[in-house]
């Protein structure tokens, strides 16, 4: 496993790149951002469930001086990073919030150098720059003359940083000798209670009367596009530094780019596609150990 790990990390980000698909599903039968989020967690948890109980070694029990880890990433990542993710895309561009939120890998390099002494590295930096401009070209932000508020830029450094906090949290978790699916699990029944506070319970439960038809692109949401996601991302970082991983998760974004393209008929620019490009090639050097790098 320790060999193909970091082709993990990417996966993760693949899977992470196709929710956009069932996020815009859910929002044409009038669901709110955070409707959709409390939804997510809640089929999570609720898949998750019974798995956890039917496997082997009790992998639901856990301590409850490590709760402290899930609610990092169940409160300080999941739900504070999708609250100020939708407040900076209200409040500035799609374009723009997409690459504030991908500041994520500079606030994993910087915390993972406090926390777990991993080295921020030459190669570490130019990946991040490559990923940084990439993705300035993919979301159309370069050249677009976008202008960018305080409040903006404060909510979308915010989703940034709480993005990045499901690494540093996951990391004590597995230091801590708990499972991919056990903290999976226990980071989205924690999202689930809290989100469900941000949330209109009685809205969601009305536009599952009106279409039944939801249940499908929910399940999808919660199966394809969380469960298999984040057990891949948390196993990878069980043998890849948090650095690299968050860098190479970035083809995330690309991901729902290209699906975009294909499936919405949404046009690519020369820009886009040269983003693109620029996106793996930094997604391919954070994968590199550091003695192969340049």
């Amino acid at each position: 496993m320790k060999r193909g790990a970091p082709l993990l990390i990417p996966a993760a980000g693949v899977l992470w790149g196709i929710l956009s698909i069932f996020v815009r599903r859910l929002n044409e039968s009038g669901l709110a951002s955070m409707d959709i989020v409390w939804i997510r967690a809640a089929v999570t948890t609720l898949v998750l469930l019974p798995i956890l109980f039917l496997r082997r070694k009790g992998e639901w029990r856990i301590r409850l001086r490590d709760l402290r880890c899930f609610l990092g990433t169940g409160i300080g990542s999941i739900v504070f990073f999708n609250f100020c993710y939708f407040q900076a895309v209200t409040i500035t561009s799609l374009s723009v919030a997409a690459v504030l939120l991908y500041t994520a890998p500079a606030f994993v390099i910087v915390l993972s150098a406090l926390f777990f002494k991993e080295k921020i590295t030459g190669g570490k930096i130019a990946a991040l720059l490559l990923t940084l401009f990439g993705l300035m070209l993919v979301t159309g932000m370069i050249g677009s003359g976008t202008r960018l508020s305080l409040q903006g830029l404060l909510f979308g450094l915010g989703a940034g940083l709480g993005y990045a906090l499901y690494s540093i949290f996951g990391r004590f978790a597995i230091q801590r000798g708990y499972r991919p699916l056990t903290i999976t699990f226990y980071t989205f029944l924690v999202a689930a209670v809290a989100s469900a506070f941000l949330t209109g319970l009685p809205r969601i439960t009305g536009a599952f009367l009106a279409d039944p038809a939801l249940l499908v692109p929910a399940v999808f949401l919660g199966v394809l596009c969380t469960v298999a996601p984040f057990a891949l991302y948390t196993t990878g970082l069980q043998h890849v530094e948090n650095g690299a991983a968050s860098i190479m998760a970035s083809i995330e974004p690309v991901t729902s780019t290209v699906a975009g393209a294909l499936l919405y008929g949404e046009v690519l620019s020369p820009a886009n596609l040269a983003g693109v490009v620029l996106v793996l090639a930094g997604v391919v050097l954070g994968s590199l150990p550091e003695r192969s790098r340049p």
